[in-house]
C-alpha cells in the first residue's frame, strides 16, 4: 500500500525545516518498516503536489504549520484517506483565541486575559513558539495577549480514534491513547522571545493523572483525531496553552522509546481501531534537529 507523507516546511519554510525533517524521518522509517511504499511531494507548489500524488495513494498525512494545515488537509481528503485530523478541526485549532474560548466554555483551564500582570503576546494563527514573546505592550495586528503563568512546560502526545469524517464507516467510540507526557525545553531570551529547543520523554509529573484527564477532555471537546500535541503549563492547575492537531517534534523522542510503530497506530486510529495504551521503555532527550539521546 502507498502512503503520501506531505511535509510542508522542508521545501517551503526554512525556519521550521529542521523540525519538519526530523518528524518526517521518523514517520517515513516507521511506514517503511511496516511495509508501506512512502510517497513524498516534490519541490513544486505544495497544493499541486498533493493533488497530483494523493489520488494514487491509499492514504496520506499532512505535516504543516497550524495555519496551513486545514487548507492542505481538506485537499488531501478530497483524494485519499486522511490519517490526520479533519480539516475543520484543524481550522479551529489554528485560531488560538477560538480554541481557548471553546476549552474555557467546557471547564478546561486556559491562561485567560492578562489583566495588569505579566503577559504573553502571540500570533492568533501561530505555529509553535514563532512570534511568541513576553512583553508589556499591547498586541499587534493578528496577535493577542494572555496571562503569563509560572510553571512546568509540558506537552501531551495523544492519538485519537476516528470520530468525524467517514464516521459511518469508521466510528467505534474507542478512547484515545496517550503516548507520553513530555517535558518541553523552552528558552525565554533577554528580548522576551520564546524559543522551543526540544524536550525529554516520557516524564511523570506529580499531577500526571490530571494532565492525562485534561488531554483526553481536550481531544473530546475539540473533536481531534489522529496524532495531536497538547501544550500545557502545570502550576496550581493544569493550563492548556495550545493544541496542535498534527505531528509534533515530541514524536522524535517518543518513537525512540515506544515499542509500537507510529505508522500502525495512525492507520489503526484513522479507522477507529487504535489501542488504548502503548508501551514505553526508558527515556529520551530530543532536540529540534532530530537528535535523540537515550537516558
Amino acid at each position: 500500500m502507498k502512503v503520501l507523507l506531505a511535509e510542508y516546511t522542508m521545501v517551503h519554510d526554512p525556519a521550521l525545516a529542521h523540525e519538519g525533517a526530523a518528524m518526517l524521518g521518523v514517520l517515513r522509517k516507521s511506514f517503511e518498516r511496516c511495509g508501506y511504499e512512502v510517497v513524498l511531494p516534490g519541490s513544486g507548489d505544495f497544493a499541486d503536489e498533493i493533488s497530483r500524488l494523493a489520488p494514487s495513494c491509499d492514504m496520506g498525512l499532512v505535516i504543516a504549520p497550524d495555519h496551513l494545515l486545514a487548507k492542505y488537509s481538506m485537499l488531501l481528503e478530497q483524494h485519499t484517506h486522511n490519517l490526520g485530523c479533519g480539516f475543520m478541526v484543524a481550522a479551529l485549532c489554528a485560531n488560538k483565541i477560538k480554541t481557548q474560548k471553546v476549552l474555557s466554555q467546557h471547564g478546561i483551564p486556559v491562561p485567560g486575559d492578562p489583566g495588569a500582570g505579566k503577559r504573553v503576546i502571540k500570533p492568533v494563527n501561530g505555529c509553535g513558539s514563532q512570534g511568541v514573546r513576553l512583553a508589556e505592550g499591547s498586541p499587534g495586528k493578528d496577535e493577542f495577549a494572555e496571562r503569563f503563568i509560572e510553571g512546568e512546560p509540558i506537552s501531551v502526545s495523544i492519538v485519537a480514534n476516528r470520530i468525524i469524517g467517514d464516521a459511518c464507516q469508521y466510528f467505534t467510540g474507542n478512547p484515545p491513547a496517550v503516548l507520553a507526557i513530555n517535558h518541553q525545553q523552552i528558552e525565554i531570551r533577554p528580548d522576551g522571545t520564546f524559543h522551543y529547543l526540544g524536550g525529554e520523554t516520557p516524564v511523570h509529573p506529580v499531577q500526571e493523572e490530571s494532565i492525562v484527564a485534561t488531554a483526553k477532555k481536550v481531544v473530546e471537546v475539540l473533536g481531534c483525531q489522529g496524532y495531536c500535541g497538547i501544550d500545557m503549563i502545570v502550576a496550581d492547575k493544569v493550563y492548556v496553552v495550545d493544541v496542535n492537531p498534527r505531528i509534533t517534534t515530541s514524536l522524535v523522542g517518543i518513537a525512540a522509546c515506544m515499542q509500537e510503530e507510529i505508522a500502525e497506530l495512525l492507520v489503526a486510529a484513522s479507522k477507529g481501531r487504535g489501542p488504548e495504551h502503548v508501551h514505553l521503555s526508558g527515556r529520551a532527550r530530543y532536540d529540534t534537529n532530530g537528535q535523540v539521546t537515550r537516558l
